[in-house]
């Protein structure tokens, strides 16, 4: 995987949320986030978010941890906004806070091995390898056209690091 340092303005997005944690969502009995996924795109609720800033780029967000990565965390799935003039029902908005980054791009590889294995990794890293302390007020993923196929999927996890 490739490092990249970046410091992003605060974002917001539109999409749905689900209540989980790493415990459960290796269990495939009790995982929410591969549910919340399928229905995102099988109701196709990205045609129901109102001022979309990059329609067909999707990101999942990883936020109100409880402590750490085995805590806890809000799993959400949408797109970015340019305002939340309006929330449809069922959606939710949330705002991601400006924030440093350690950004991942992962090396092409079949979903969801590809982004599975960047997590091992990010979880197994050492604090250098981060590029700092992880601050754990969000994290998130953006799949754009370089995952349009399952089969040879890049994508990029940003990793918030304490300034």
């Amino acid at each position: 995987m490739q490092t990249t340092r970046v410091v992003l303005p605060a974002m917001h997005l539109i999409g749905i949320t689900q209540r989980t944690n790493n415990t459960q969502e290796m269990n495939p009995a009790t995982a929410k986030i591969g549910q919340t996924v399928q229905h995102y795109w099988n109701a196709h609720l990205a045609d129901r978010i109102p001022a979309r800033l990059t329609p067909g780029t999707t990101y999942c967000v990883y936020t109100d941890y409880e402590s750490d990565y085995t805590g806890d965390y809000t799993y959400f799935i949408g797109e970015l906004v340019n305002a939340y003039h309006h929330i449809p029902e069922g959606l939710t908005a949330i705002t991601i806070p400006p924030q440093t980054y350690t950004k991942f791009t992962t090396d092409e590889g079949p979903m969801p091995d590809v982004c599975i294995n960047a997590w091992m990794d990010i979880w197994q890293a050492e604090e250098a390898a981060l590029g700092g302390k992880r601050g754990y007020l969000a994290d998130f993923e953006v799949y754009d056209a370089r995952a349009a196929h399952a089969e040879k999927t890049v994508l990029d996890i940003f990793i918030g690091i304490r300034a």
